[in-house]
């Protein structure tokens, strides 16, 4: 199978949240972030949609509808963590790679949808 440059961002996509939802459970570091920003409750919850949505991702270059919806989520995850990143004053340097993931994640919904 020959991956179209579209792909590659799915790809590059999936293996990032993928790596984020493992460090969700793993990392000390993270562990303390989502202390730090006060939703240490949703970490688990977190952390199983970024393990969902990545799996999602991959599971679309087989069934298409995957794509969709794991895109539709992660665009929903990452624009909730820009919006608290922002809401914590965090700047724009430390909000904008969930602002990134958002707009990338928004691009392959609309891709898919043009389908």
């Amino acid at each position: 199978m020959e991956l179209l440059s579209f792909e590659y961002i799915q790809l590059f996509t999936s293996v990032s949240f993928l790596f984020y939802g493992i460090l969700s459970f793993t990392s000390h570091k993270m562990k303390n972030e989502f202390k730090r920003w006060g939703i240490s409750r949703f970490r688990i919850i977190v952390g199983i949609s970024q393990l969902a949505g990545s799996i999602g991702l991959i599971l679309g270059f087989l069934y298409p509808l995957f794509t969709l919806l794991a895109a539709i989520g992660l665009s929903i995850l990452m624009l909730l963590g820009f919006i608290l990143r922002l809401k914590l004053r965090e700047g724009v340097l430390k909000s904008s790679p969930a602002f990134i993931y958002f707009i990338i994640n928004l691009i392959i919904v609309l891709n898919e949808l043009n389908y």
